[in-house]
């Protein structure tokens, strides 16, 4: 019976499991926005909740033998049996109110959704395939930043995924960037602030250093709400913030305006 229930983040109620999952894992009570699975996250936004799943063959190696407390390839092993997924990020292709579109989803319970080579590398991928297809796309960011346990070749990638950013903006092809909390660090500094348009789901923590770090640094207290969604709409980081259930509608109605194609 105690599976039933559970508490909400940020007003602590008590709240009915099933009306949180009606209410596609938003609070009823509050409209805390809970973490969803990349699984899920696909599941909302395509049509039926079909699409078709590539690159899944794709593993992360332990090239530095790095160890802090665990040994990397040991932590590799245990966030791959925990999620069931080679790495940090889902690509899919499938459609979209009839739209075809290609749509990446990263995973945050995979290592914090760190990226390092093969989230890079299939981040990569999604735009060269959109690019090749000649479809838009779309990437759901929620990530703590470059994995540290690959060194430079994990900084790497915000070089070659802005690159493959730039090749799909000189052809046209339309990339929407859906950011989730958390996004921050070296995803926040790449892919995840190039989109055609810039979203956010609400109160969602995105930035590059944390804020104690800045604290810190510029030796000055920062302003309430620094670095949620609404601040950064509010100072121009942002194109929009939008409620989970009106995300999927929202996009449709983007996409169509991108492609000029009306109902």
């Amino acid at each position: 019976m105690t599976n039933m229930w559970t508490r909400c983040n940020r007003c602590r109620r008590i709240l009915y499991k099933q009306d949180i999952l009606d209410n596609l894992y938003v609070c009823p009570e509050c409209s805390f926005h809970f973490r969803i699975s990349a699984k899920k996250r696909l599941f909302m936004l395509f049509d039926d909740g079909k699409y078709e799943l590539f690159d899944e063959a794709i593993f992360p190696e332990d090239p530095l033998n790095f160890k802090d407390s665990k040994t990397y390839s040991n932590r590799l092993k245990e966030n791959q049996n925990k999620t069931s997924l080679p790495d940090a990020v889902l690509n899919a292709i499938g459609t979209m109110d009839g739209i075809s579109i290609v749509v990446s989803a990263m995973e945050f319970s995979f290592m914090g959704g760190s990226m390092g080579s093969v989230v890079g590398e299939k981040i990569t991928r999604a735009f060269e395939k959109a690019l090749s297809e000649k479809v838009p796309v779309i990437v759901v960011s929620s990530s703590g930043g470059a994995r540290m346990q690959e060194g430079v070749l994990s900084l790497m990638q915000l070089m070659k995924t802005s690159a493959a950013v730039a090749r799909l903006d000189e052809e046209g092809i339309p990339y929407i960037s859906v950011i989730v909390d958390p996004t921050t660090g070296g995803v926040t500094a790449s892919y995840a602030m190039l989109g055609d348009i810039n979203i956010a789901e609400p109160d969602a923590l995105i930035g590059f250093a944390g804020p104690r770090v800045i604290e810190q640094t510029i030796k000055e207290k920062l302003p309430k709400g620094f670095q949620r969604s609404e601040f950064l709409l509010s100072h121009g980081m942002l194109d929009d913030v939008v409620d989970r259930g009106y995300l999927r509608s929202y996009l449709i109605r983007a996409l169509r305006l991108f492609l000029n194609r009306h109902q």
